[in-house]
């Protein structure tokens, strides 16, 4: 009976553990996925270490009308859609930096053309199939991410004119390269749904 009530109270337990095992050896492991338990042979027993994912809580969100919700729910969608990619952009900034650093001009200039081809290659169908507003979306979260904005890396990466040129096309979808990304005031929403998401909570 004991040993029923245990594996009731794992059950229970799993849709919240990140890692389940016991520290006892000699053991025999039994794989239940997503855990994992750990028995304990000599002893005809079997001890669980649970570790549970931190647990974000806000104040309930209220909504004045249906419009507001629907823009809710489409931040959500934006959010989930541009997140990562603006995670790779940021790394693959971080890794450009580090090459063209032990580069002379003329090497860099070859090496940025040849690595442009290959990022518009393997993103290009992704970059094309997203709406203005997660456009916009990818370009905060890039600044979130690099702390610049993505004017400031285009101006890093190829001039200040070459930026100018984008800011101006950015401005005729109603967009803006030089806007920053503001957790704690106009996009404390943004941030909190990005913490949500993360934690697997939304």
């Amino acid at each position: 009976m004991l040993k029923i009530l245990r594996l009731v109270i794992l059950c229970m337990l799993l849709p919240c553990v990140v890692r389940v095992e016991a520290r006892i050896v000699p053991r025999t492991q039994v794989s239940i996925m997503p855990a994992v338990m750990m028995a304990d042979e000599a002893e005809n027993d079997t001890l669980y270490e649970a570790v549970l994912h931190e647990v974000y809580c806000y104040a309930p969100l209220t909504f004045k009308n249906k419009q507001q919700e629907r823009f809710y729910w489409r931040t959500v969608r934006d959010v989930k859609k541009t997140l990562p990619y603006a995670k790779r952009i940021n790394q693959v900034i971080i890794e450009a930096e580090d090459t063209l650093a032990h580069l002379t001009p003329k090497e860099q200039r070859r090496w940025w053309r040849k690595r442009e081809r290959e990022l518009f290659k393997e993103y290009e169908k992704d970059f094309r199939g997203m709406t203005a507003s997660q456009g916009r979306m990818l370009m905060l979260l890039l600044d979130r991410e690099s702390n610049k904005t993505s004017y400031e890396w285009i101006t890093l990466f190829k001039n200040k004119f070459t930026a100018d040129f984008w800011q101006f096309i950015a401005k005729l979808f109603k967009n803006d390269l030089k806007e920053e990304y503001d957790a704690n005031d106009k996009d404390r929403i943004i941030e909190r749904i990005i913490t949500l998401v993360e934690a697997d909570q939304l």
